[in-house]
């Protein structure tokens, strides 16, 4: 059995896989790091792990698996105890998720999906992957017959960093805690499934051999048993070939993303894009511009046509028209002259009312977001005048009045939502602090004046943070 204390390189004097390994993650895993491996049970998550853990404890990061159970195999049982095994042999921290996944056109879509919303949620820094060279060349030409753009031909990077989204922790106990989502990190993208093999059998290493990856009904396997057989006899070197083609392609989304920050300066605030900023731009640059707005918000991208779609309405429909475009779970709207993406979902019900206890913080996930109410002097609601009525938490019915500024007279909320721009799908989640029979506050308009705090008078000052 070879070992890494002999030698970091093989007989032909080329690196050891494991140093290979290490050498890409030096500069980018911290001391104290927490690496999460996907272990499919496959050999080359086997490989990956194997090699993590022959210098864990040399770059100081801290190393666990974890084992996606898709429930879709009649051996996925069996999978998830050889991994199980296999890292307990070895004192490696692990353990099993279960997924299930809804049947649709694309098994392999779908269960990618299950796969990732899992990883989002690790309260870890990376999740490390063992897509290798082979996979990046696959990738390249599925996204090409595709017909991907400059993004989707660049394929897998080394680093697929966290996009500054927050996501709940698995088991956290409070609604309101996150914590962001850790990146990808695929540190064998330059390395061939011939050389994790080679590695494999050299260090005696043990798989299995999840049998739908000999099904060419799945594209992936398509290519890879029927299709680059035939390229590899004319063209050997079209894996490095292929991922040197991805690297160029990634240099110039990077470009595309530069150009488009820049179109954007000053054009895209609190999360929605100002329709101007598309109208002043030639048709590539607007198009860039707003495929650089819907991946800020982490969606997947639309093909071209819906795209075209969006520009079009986003453009060219009248002043008054309900500009209203499905982008999978979220709805694209315009308002006030301006883009915004709202997630789809039924508005609360009108007859809503939750009590609040005196929390500093509540989350009010069927409004969307976070309600903190923070002790405060002369500014914000009077405590003296809340008294001891109970203070309920609710949403619009109709016919509601409020007096925000003391110098004018009591006024419809529906004209104070109109007169402050508020767009409409925020109105009907929009929280209304009642004390009593009273309505007291509104968030993005005010305190009644009959609740207002005066001078030094002890106060609470509530606000609303909606979350994406």
């Amino acid at each position: 059995m070879a070992s890494s204390r002999k030698s970091s390189r093989s007989r032909g004097g080329a690196p050891d896989l494991a140093a290979r390994v290490a050498a890409q993650l030096k500069d980018i895993v911290k001391s104290r790091d927490r690496l999460l491996v996907g272990l499919s049970g496959g050999v080359d998550s086997v490989v990956l792990l194997d090699s993590l853990r022959r210098f864990a404890r040399t770059l100081g990061f801290q190393l666990s698996a974890l084992h996606i159970n898709h429930q879709l195999s009649p051996n996925a049982g069996h999978w998830s105890a050889f991994c199980r095994d296999w890292c307990r042999t070895r004192g490696i921290r692990f353990r099993v998720a279960k997924v299930r996944v809804p049947r649709r056109n694309s098994v392999e879509a779908a269960a990618r999906a299950a796969r990732y919303a899992v990883f989002a949620a690790e309260a870890v820094e990376y999740i490390v992957l063992a897509h290798h060279q082979d996979d990046q060349a696959e990738t390249v030409l599925l996204q090409l017959l595709r017909g991907a753009g400059v993004k989707g031909l660049a394929a897998m990077p080394l680093v697929r960093k966290a996009k500054g989204e927050r996501r709940k922790a698995k088991g956290d106990p409070s609604p309101i805690t996150h914590h962001p989502s850790p990146a990808i990190l695929r540190p064998l993208l330059d390395v061939t499934r011939a050389e994790i093999e080679a590695y494999a059998r050299k260090r005696k290493l043990k798989w299995i051999e999840d049998e739908s990856n000999q099904d060419i009904y799945f594209q992936r396997n398509y290519l890879r048993h029927e299709v680059l057989p035939v390229i590899a006899r004319r063209f050997p070197a079209y894996r490095s070939t292929l991922a040197r083609a991805a690297h160029h392609l990634a240099e110039a989304a990077r470009t595309l993303d530069e150009v488009a920050a820049a179109d954007g300066a000053g054009w895209i605030e609190a999360g929605s894009l100002a329709v101007d900023a598309l109208r002043r731009l030639p048709a590539a640059r607007a198009r860039n511009l707003l495929r650089y707005f819907l991946a800020g918000h982490g969606l997947s991208m639309p093909g071209a046509g819906r795209l075209e779609e969006v520009l079009r309405q986003a453009l060219y429909a009248k002043q008054d028209a309900r500009v209203l475009v499905e982008l999978g779970d979220v709805t694209l709207r315009r308002h006030a002259g301006r883009l915004h993406l709202v997630r789809s979902g039924s508005a609360p019900p009108a007859q809503y009312k939750k009590l609040w206890r005196g929390e500093k913080e509540i989350a009010l996930p069927e409004l969307g977001g976070v309600l903190t109410v923070a002790p405060a002097r002369g500014v914000g609601i009077s405590l003296a005048r809340l008294g001891e009525r109970p203070v309920t938490i609710r949403v619009r019915r109709g016919g509601e009045r409020l007096q925000p500024d003391c110098g004018r007279p009591r006024r419809s909320l529906k004209n104070l939502l109109q007169e402050a721009r508020l767009p409409p799908w925020q109105r009907e989640r929009l929280p209304l602090l009642y004390c009593g029979k009273h309505l007291v506050w509104v968030a993005g308009i005010g305190v009644d004046c009959a609740y207002q705090a005066n001078g030094r008078e002890a106060a609470l000052q509530p606000a609303w943070a909606q979350r994406p």
